[in-house]
C-alpha cells in the first residue's frame, strides 16, 4: 500500500512544480499526524511549515489524527502563507486520495484565502 502511494506521488510530482511565487503545497499524514509545507521547488526550499506537532497547534488541545486537527492545520497554514504574501499555490496530496483528513485540510486552506 505504501509502495503504491508513492509511485503515484512520483507520478504527480512530475507535473507539478512550485515556485516562489507559487508555491507547493505538500500534505503528508501519518497514522498519529499531519505535516503540511509550501516549499519552493526551483531553489528547493521550505517557505513554511505546519504539523500538529508545532506549538502554533498544540495551543488549540485537538487531537492531532482528527478531521479537525486537519481543518485548523489547513487554516494555520493560510494564516502564516498570507503573512509571507502568499496567496496561489500548488497543492500537492502526495499520492492520498483526496478524501478525509486531505479533503478538510484542502478545504480549511481555501477558506483561509489560499487559491488553489
Amino acid at each position: 500500500m505504501k509502495e503504491l502511494r508513492k509511485i503515484r506521488h512520483k507520478r504527480i510530482r512530475k507535473k507539478i512544480k512550485g515556485t516562489k511565487e507559487k508555491p507547493r503545497l505538500c500534505v503528508f499524514r501519518s497514522s498519529k499526524h499531519i505535516y503540511a509545507q509550501l516549499i519552493d521547488d526551483t531553489q528547493a526550499k521550505t517557505l513554511i511549515s505546519v504539523s500538529t506537532l508545532s506549538k502554533d497547534f498544540i495551543k488549540e488541545g485537538l487531537k492531532p489524527s482528527t478531521k479537525q486537527a486537519a481543518a485548523k492545520l489547513g487554516e494555520l497554514v493560510a494564516e502564516k502563507a498570507k503573512k509571507s504574501g502568499i496567496e496561489k499555490v500548488r497543492f500537492d496530496k502526495a499520492g492520498y486520495r483526496y478524501h478525509g483528513k486531505i479533503l478538510e485540510l484542502a478545504e480549511a486552506a481555501r477558506k483561509g484565502g489560499l487559491v488553489f
